[in-house]
């Protein structure tokens, strides 16, 4: 069964990028410090990221966080979403209008203009396909940002919440919540390294 699971790092005061972010400044000023446990050596962070990215299907992102990793300081062959799998998932972005380019061409990027749950819907189905080629259980994950995040929850379109809680405080940024429907969430599996707290909340 495909789930619908949004997965982000955060930092301990609740904000998804440092201020100031943008395509030449990635995740803003000390933002970088959010994503350092993808890039330890920590065994239990490496199985983190690996268990994430092997169950994707299909990764929904919004327009914002799409011009960041497309853009000059963004995903190369050895980083990103997937890089160091065996193949990457597709892509999926919501936004107002398609970019006329888009650097990272190779990847297969699908651009929906008609709101956030027709994205995850389109998302769904490229999922569940993958899931028919493969044999195994595929599922659609929303990597952000937090605006995109932040919608889905409110919408009701998440199935499941990983947060990756990153031990700094940036003091202001791009918040994750900003307010909106109220969610009760069960907490299902929480691991600890020294770069991180990855803990996984059921949303009911």
């Amino acid at each position: 069964m495909t789930r619908i699971i949004a997965d982000i790092s955060v930092s301990l005061d609740g904000f998804v990028t440092g201020p100031d972010p943008g395509p030449d400044s990635g995740l803003g000023t000390g933002g970088e410090a959010l994503h350092t446990w993808a890039f330890s050596d920590d065994p239990d962070d490496r199985r983190v990221l690996r268990e994430a990215t092997a169950r994707s299907g299909a990764v929904v992102l919004g327009r914002r966080l799409f011009d960041v990793v497309d853009g000059p300081q963004g995903w190369d062959d050895t980083s990103g979403y997937g890089a160091h799998e065996v193949g990457r998932p597709a892509f999926v972005v919501v936004t107002s209008s398609p970019p006329e380019a888009v650097r990272l061409a190779d990847l297969d990027w699908t651009f929906v203009t008609t709101g956030l749950p027709d994205a995850v819907a389109a998302a769904r189905e490229r999922a569940e396909a993958a899931s028919a080629r493969g044999g195994e259980d595929l599922d659609v994950v929303l990597m952000g940002g937090g605006a995109t995040v932040g919608s889905a929850l409110d919408a009701g379109l998440v199935d499941t919440l990983t947060l990756h809680l990153a031990p700094v405080v940036l003091g202001s940024g791009t918040p994750l919540f900003t307010g909106g429907t109220r969610r009760t969430l069960v907490r299902r599996d929480v691991t600890a390294t020294t770069t991180a707290t990855h803990v996984t909340y059921d949303v009911t």
